[in-house]
């Protein structure tokens, strides 16, 4: 405001519209000049490229976070089942491995009998 009565004072009332008139041009000069260097410096280091590239990172960040989403509320959350039978419920798996190899050669044993007499295995 202190700029306009300053200027009104200076120049005075008959020439305030031409020189109004002329400001503005210059004004509008300096803004079309400041564009096109802006212009032809994002041309120049490849600028579109550059947003297009920050543009697909967005979208795809988006995409991401909307199929974590979608995966979290579809698949509930694991849960371990509690074993079926009770001693190796309590049982460390140390103890399920003794408990495996003890049973093992009673297996053997028993498939070695079958084989003595098998109809195929001549007879001592």
């Amino acid at each position: 405001m202190l700029i306009v009565l300053v200027t009104l004072l200076v120049i005075g009332p008959e020439r305030l519209p031409e020189t109004m008139r002329t400001l503005g041009l210059w004004i509008g000069r300096l803004s079309r000049s400041f564009t096109a260097m802006k212009v032809e410096i994002e041309q120049e280091i490849g600028m579109d490229d550059v947003r297009r590239q920050l543009h697909n990172e967005s979208v795809m960040a988006q995409m991401k976070q909307i199929e974590d989403e979608v995966k979290n509320s579809i698949e509930p959350p694991v849960m371990q089942e509690p074993p079926a039978d009770p001693v190796t419920a309590a049982a460390t798996p140390i103890e399920i491995d003794k408990q495996v190899q003890s049973q093992s050669p009673a297996i053997d044993d028993t498939a070695s009998e079958a084989d003595d007499h098998s109809p195929n295995k001549p007879h001592k």
